[in-house]
């Protein structure tokens, strides 16, 4: 099983109890029901029920070990040369669709959750700001209302106020087009050359911390929350983010999950 499902035939490298039972059928002849064999590898292998993470197969993963090896701690060393700020900044969006998890009820009484099949949703735009000396974490975000998208123009208006609060900080983001290949948010960079634009590796979002600021909110918090409306969508996502700014040891985590070497 090791060898992964691939070397065995299948068109991916995601075990199931299915392909398991079909594996134990092949080279041994046994006939087993898969939810015994579910049993059998969480008992006696101790596997566990994963769900898998999505890569983009244009992914350089040498490139992106270079960035988070190499390229990354020169990031933090000039930012801290700058006395800057270092922010991680990501945008996401909220939809009136729950994110549906698991939970409990009776055996054969699947639960139903009521919601609206509408596409009204809030985007969301957050910042993971990082002191210069001591590393010190807290939160920025802005919501929009409902229906709007986050566009350059939206991006430099974040940019603004974070240069209200932060005199110099390095920005890291994603190669949106948003970002720093839009016309205005270049003029703007220039004309600010106390802030600085890095950017992450392509298709490598776990890089970012400010992707977990959307799991911890959409995944967790929010996950089987049905709004009744937007406005009510919006106050509740708006509430969670003011609720995670006063947790600096889970916007700390976050940094941590990255593998990104801070002291470096």
């Amino acid at each position: 099983m090791l060898q992964g499902p691939r070397a065995h035939g299948w068109d991916n490298d995601l075990w199931t109890a299915n392909r398991v039972a079909e594996i134990l059928r092949r080279h041994f002849g046994l006939s087993f029901h898969p939810e015994h064999v579910r049993k059998i590898l969480k008992r006696r292998l101790g596997w566990t029920s994963q769900k898998p993470q999505r890569r983009a197969r244009q992914r350089d993963e040498d490139g992106i070990r270079r960035w988070q090896e190499v390229d990354f701690p020169r990031i933090a060393r000039q930012a801290r040369a700058r006395d800057a700020h270092l922010v991680f900044l990501d945008e996401s969006g909220f939809q009136m669709m729950p994110v549906v998890r698991r939970t409990l009820a009776p055996r054969g009484q699947t639960p139903v959750l009521v919601c609206d099949y509408r596409r009204d949703k809030i985007s969301a735009i957050s910042a993971i700001t990082l002191t210069p000396a001591r590393y010190l974490p807290d939160l920025a975000f802005r919501l929009l209302p409902a229906k709007e998208n986050y566009t350059a123009v939206r991006v430099v208006e974040f940019l603004k106020e974070l240069r209200r609060a932060m005199p110099r900080f390095t920005v890291i983001w994603d190669r949106s087009r948003i970002h720093g290949r839009a016309k205005v948010v270049k003029a703007y960079l220039a004309e600010h050359p106390e802030i600085v634009a890095e950017d992450l590796p392509a298709y490598a979002p776990e890089m970012n911390p400010g992707e977990m600021v959307w799991c911890w909110t959409k995944y967790g918090r929010l996950c089987n929350y049905a709004a009744p409306d937007a406005a009510t969508l919006r106050s509740r996502v708006e509430a969670e983010l003011e609720t995670l700014q006063t947790q600096a040891y889970e916007l700390l985590d976050f940094v941590d999950h990255t593998g990104l070497q801070l002291a470096a």
